[in-house]
């Protein structure tokens, strides 16, 4: 397969570009370092090198710093700044498997439709059955965006980008990703899940996941109405409190958890940041 894979590293107040060789990356790579406070008022592509690779050869490794905040304003920057005919999202606790570039092209060497493909994630859990699949609205809920692979072409001629109300950085909780993929697939794009593993998530904390509080049932009261709509997130609030009892039971009760659910539901605090937007 003829083409340049690139990985597109979200991260925050680097220095320098030694990222790149921590996350064992073996092709391209475009870094995004979001340093608010910090820089001058305007994203600047200021540090490039070629990075020397174990078994020999070079690859070519830029950093782009911005002072903006937020990561789906990364996730963007990134896509508008993107080089490869593949482009892989990763994030700043990511350790790439060595043979991560063979698995990705592979993947799209066997689905050449396909404008994104997620892949599995070694030591994550999936809720999808282990088979390739094709990705629907639903189904894309439960893919996290260190699994994402996409062709930044396309998704830039779609108009498609991440909604920079959602995810870390907002005050809003996470699920930037799935409503990326959700409105990726609504305009037309073809979504799959693949398998293989590429990688594993080397997370010690979470910049917004602080364990299931009340906080934590607020937010995703109100992301999932904005992503969803109010009926199917009251019916999804009720889902997700039963199926997820097991995971969060030592730290909140059933009925906290959907009532905090329900209250985030109910005040659609997203919506309304939306609507005061100019």
């Amino acid at each position: 397969m003829n083409e340049k894979l690139e990985v597109l590293i979200s991260c925050m107040h680097q220095k320098d570009l030694s990222i790149a060789e921590r996350t064992g990356v073996r092709t391209d790579t475009l870094i995004i370092n979001q340093c608010p406070g910090e820089t001058p008022p305007r994203e600047k592509m200021n540090q490039e090198t070629l990075l020397t690779l174990p078994e020999g050869g070079t690859v070519r490794v830029r950093m782009l710093t911005t002072p903006e905040k937020g990561l789906s304003r990364s996730r963007n920057l990134a896509l508008r700044y993107a080089e490869g005919h593949v482009a892989l999202i990763c994030d700043d606790d990511e350790k790439l498997s060595p043979d991560y570039a063979e698995i990705i092209f592979r993947g799209y060497r066997e689905l050449p439709e396909a404008d994104i493909i997620a892949f599995r994630i070694a030591n994550r859990p999936c809720r999808l059955k282990p088979k390739t699949q094709r990705l629907n609205r639903w189904t894309a809920m439960r893919i996290s965006s260190w699994q994402i692979t996409l062709r930044p072409d396309r998704i830039r001629n779609s108009g498609v980008r991440f909604d920079t109300l959602l995810g870390a950085g907002t005050g809003n909780g996470a699920a930037e990703e799935v409503m990326f993929l959700r409105n990726c697939i609504a305009a037309g794009l073809k979504a799959y899940y693949v398998p293989e593993s590429i990688g594993e998530l080397e997370q010690s904390g979470s910049t917004w996941f602080q364990g299931h509080t009340k906080k934590f049932f607020y937010q995703r009261g109100t992301t999932n109405r904005y992503m969803l709509g109010l009926p199917v997130s009251l019916v999804y609030a009720v889902y997700y409190t039963i199926v997820k009892y097991p995971e969060y039971r030592g730290e909140t009760s059933a009925k906290d958890a959907l009532w905090y659910t329900l209250k985030g539901i109910f005040a659609n605090d997203i919506a309304k940041q939306r609507r005061k937007r100019p």
